[in-house]
């Protein structure tokens, strides 16, 4: 089994991405479209000009059409920019199965963000895998020769977004599921003048080489019982080293403080805090204690999906 979560999830609704945003957040009518990712580092903006609720584009990016899923809150001014969240899919799923499984738009439109859930283009069962630079993809399986640039995409995704939406582009944030949450940190590596931080659930790593240019504001969220990704480590192909040997090699990525804090924040969470580090960054480790390959308030998975 992959790392995917399963249909007979759909329509599950529920706040489980306020776990992950409101915290990242302390740290620092469907139509479908056609349009060409190309230069899009133009960051003008379309404040004014979009509609609230759900809309699925479908977007051309180097001779690929990719699926992006975006919902825009139906509260407050058009006017208004807002903070840009990423929300990728682990890896056999899709940006419809993300969108219904974490439960953002919700949230999103309780706190007044846009959230995207773009898709991936490497087919894997019934949904699809992200390309992480130099890693294998889930069973050892090697990322075929004409796969798409998925950090160049994603890059790019952020300033036709921009320009299309009212988007803050100081704001703009990766978080994803899994083989998403890989993706995610990779991101934060090769893409620190984009990405404001980062928020992985179940799948943070730190990539070597790590280009950031500046201190990223890291936060995760992990379950010590977790069967694909282990907490200790010794995994698949692409999972080697523990969560926490993650989270040294960000503190250190970030120049935080050698030691850090422990605490409790709840009986089922323990929280591992590295501070005082570079451009007022923190990295931040939630250890969800007893939890398997989940998101954090979201559906238990089937042992079938996590054996």
């Amino acid at each position: 089994m992959n790392d995917r979560y399963p249909t007979r999830f759909s329509g599950a609704r529920h706040r489980a991405g306020v776990v992950v945003i409101s915290v990242l957040a302390l740290s620092l009518s469907n139509a479908a479209h056609s349009t060409p990712l190309g230069a899009a580092a133009t960051r003008a903006t379309g404040c004014g000009t979009a509609s609230p609720g759900s809309t699925t584009l479908s977007l051309t990016f180097q001779r690929h059409v990719r699926t992006v899923i975006v919902d825009v809150p139906t509260s407050g001014a058009s006017q208004s920019k807002r903070a840009l969240v990423l929300n990728l899919h682990g890896s056999g799923s899709t940006a419809l199965e993300q969108e219904e499984f974490t439960g953002m738009n919700i949230t999103a439109n309780d706190d007044d963000f846009i959230v995207a859930y773009p898709q991936g283009l490497i087919p894997d069962g019934s949904g699809f895998d992200w390309n992480v630079p130099g890693v294998a993809l889930f069973g050892g399986r090697p990322v075929p020769a004409n796969a798409a640039d998925d950090v160049k995409f994603l890059t790019s995704l952020v300033g036709v977004l921009e320009h299309k939406y009212c988007v803050n582009p100081h704001e703009v944030y990766a978080t994803g599921f899994s083989g998403g949450a890989r993706e995610a940190s990779q991101l934060a590596c090769d893409e620190s003048s984009v990405f404001a931080a980062a928020a992985p659930v179940s799948g943070l790593r730190r990539p070597t080489p790590c280009p950031a240019t500046r201190a990223v504001p890291i936060i995760w969220f992990h379950g010590s019982a977790d069967p694909i990704d282990p907490f200790a480590g010794n995994g698949q192909r692409y999972w080697t080293y523990s969560v926490t040997t993650a989270a040294k090699d960000w503190a250190a990525q970030d120049h935080c403080a050698t030691k850090a804090a422990k605490s409790t924040p709840d009986q089922n969470v323990k929280l591992t805090t590295y501070s005082r580090c570079a451009d007022g960054a923190s990295v931040e480790l939630y250890e969800i204690v007893g939890e398997g390959h989940e998101w954090p308030g979201g559906p238990t998975m089937p042992s079938s999906i996590t054996s």
